[in-house]
């Protein structure tokens, strides 16, 4: 690839970053490629050794375990399996990979599978031929042992930065790099509201996503430039446009740290209305960057990231529990809202538990999914009501579009007290809210709210939903638009409707933290904000210049134009 080769995609989480390229190539295994420095290189080859010897052991296990009558073909074919295990020509040669090359053992094996593999293409014996799938059965299981954590865990501590390309990731294998072992990533495909985006957007690191072929036209090793201010992936720059970035991150950085003086300062607008920020968070890991942000509670807890991850089995309620406690204790009094676990869509638990349908974001998901299952559900429902004990909690049902699923979800929570009560279990008072995803609860917002304590609208679902848009389909995410007049009428009116009950609603979906919407959503009286951490300081910006009462009449005329995004983009006359 030429010096400096520049790659537009869409910007996930504003920011910076620059740094060696891992490739995780879900095409091939998930196979990373990264180099390893001398230190780490005989690290490496353990690695690779004790997956050889879980491999031997697989095999042995099942050759002791061969049922009388099997055929002779299968033993002898285990035999195969375990020789090829201790041929110099692939063992041998894929430690040449690491010790000579640096190559990480994924990368190695797959390499020497490459090499091998055309060998056995040039053969003329159809017999020795069709050796070659014993040598891709074998490299498969050695990939499985090697796969773990995609391999990469290996990179924490490494002495330069790392930047990870994929064709794309799901939420879940985000959750492997919580732990800061890359500064930033970009993806092929991706969507700026898809589920894997909102998280990536949570763990405030610099990524692009919906570059086109970027995991095709990058190698390991190269340097790679995230711009996400610019939605732009930089490929092997030089060494002035290196300095040019490095400079530009470091007053990004010092902008941040001038947004972060805000956090001591009260959520009150220039009138004097208090406004609530809050954090949408995935569990206890995510606490103190809520905390160091100035959240005021959480907003929402993403409950189903306990489910994940897990190839199907799911959380206990012990394990739920102390999963709750950690992020009740860790917010020190503040509210935190917990949402029942909402899987489908983007989000599948995978098919040891329930096959994907044909069309997951109007199947069973979300509150259809728990009350589908409701042993599952109240097991959740005992978890949360114990961790209630321990400090103000909020129960919020999602995806509610019927009053019937109200009725229902409230009834196997009492039936969730009174297990707890008869096991002789403490449960603590909760306050239960249902979110606002889908138009039929916009309509609904009077009747919902005679029977929950609070409303939170779910804008991304929202959207798509009001807009009949897959918001994950890149064929069509440019129609997914928040300032759509109907979804902002939908918007609005949900807050009247909280306002006439005399009960909260808050937004949890990414129109609470988009700074383009926030004056408007104040001049609609709402005033309760969850979003990432990383998007409170800049919120809090707004909101502490602004003039509610001076913002109503030109936020009602917003949401009543046949053109709000102009209007928005043109700005209140305040």
């Amino acid at each position: 690839m030429s010096m400096g080769a520049r790659i537009k995609g869409l910007s996930v989480t504003p920011g910076i970053a620059q740094g060696r390229a891992v490739l995780i190539q879900r095409s091939a295994g998930e196979i990373a490629r990264y180099r390893l420095d001398g230190a780490r290189r005989e690290a490496e080859l353990a690695r690779l050794a004790a997956a050889r010897d879980a491999v031997v052991r697989e095999l042995q296990a099942l050759q002791t375990r061969l049922p009388q009558g099997a055929p002779m073909e299968l033993a002898a074919l285990l035999d195969v399996h375990l020789q090829l295990l201790h041929d110099e020509a692939l063992v041998g040669a894929i430690r040449h990979w690491i010790s000579d090359h640096g190559y990480n053992a994924e990368w190695a094996l797959a390499t020497q599978m490459e090499v091998l593999a055309r060998q056995f293409d040039a053969m003329d014996d159809p017999y020795l031929r069709e050796r070659k799938a014993d040598l891709e059965q074998v490299v498969e299981r050695l990939l499985h042992h090697l796969n773990e954590g995609l391999g990469i865990e290996h990179l924490a501590g490494s002495d330069e930065p790392r930047i990870l390309i994929a064709r794309d990731l799901s939420p879940a294998d985000l959750l492997h790099y919580r732990d800061g072992v890359f500064a930033g990533f970009a993806t092929d495909m991706g969507t700026a509201t898809s589920h894997t985006t909102i998280v990536a957007r949570s763990m405030g690191i610099p990524a692009v996503v919906a570059v086109r072929g970027i995991s095709e036209r990058v190698n390991p090793d190269d340097w790679v430039i995230i711009d996400s201010e610019a939605g732009l992936v930089v490929v092997n720059p030089d060494a002035c446009e290196r300095a040019a970035y490095a400079e530009r991150a470091a007053t990004l950085a010092q902008d941040n740290r001038e947004l972060e003086s805000l956090v001591v300062l009260p959520s009150r607008t220039l009138d004097g209305v208090m406004v609530q920020l809050l954090a949408n968070i995935e569990g206890p890991h995510d606490v103190p960057a809520a905390l160091r942000a100035g959240a005021q509670g959480v907003g929402l807890l993403r409950s189903e990231f306990l489910f994940m991850n897990r190839k199907g089995a799911l959380p206990g309620e012990d394990e739920q529990y102390e999963a709750y406690r950690g992020v009740v204790q860790g917010m020190g009094g503040r509210p935190v809202t917990i949402r029942t676990v909402d899987i489908g869509a983007d989000k599948p638990l995978g098919p040891v538990v329930r096959p994907v349908a044909a069309n997951p974001a109007l199947g069973l998901r979300a509150i259809r999914w728990s009350l589908a299952d409701p042993e599952m559900f109240r097991t959740q429902l005992r978890a949360i009501l114990r961790a209630a004990v321990l400090g103000p909690v909020k129960l919020l049902f999602p995806m509610v579009s019927h009053q019937e699923q109200l009725d229902q979800a409230l009834a196997q929570l009492q039936i969730a007290r009174d297990e707890l009560a008869a096991r002789k279990v403490a449960a603590g008072d909760v306050q239960v809210g249902a979110m606002v995803e889908v138009p039929a609860a916009a309509l609904l917002a009077d009747e919902f709210l005679r029977c929950v304590d609070f409303l939170s609208i779910g804008t991304n679902d929202l959207i798509q939903y009001t807009l009949a848009i897959d918001r994950t389909d890149e064929s069509v995410a440019y129609l997914y638009t928040p300032t759509h007049p109907a979804v902002l009428r939908l918007v609005a009116s949900v807050i009247a409707s909280a306002e006439r009950a005399g009960k909260e609603v808050a937004i949890c979906g990414e129109m609470a933290g988009d700074v383009q919407t926030t004056r408007l959503l104040l001049g609609l009286g709402l005033k309760s904000f969850s979003m990432q951490p990383s998007q409170i300081p800049r919120v809090k910006q707004q909101l502490v210049q602004s003039d509610v009462a001076a913002l109503k009449a030109w936020a009602n005329a917003v949401v009543h134009s046949a053109q709000p995004h102009a209007m928005l983009a043109q700005g209140p006359s305040v």
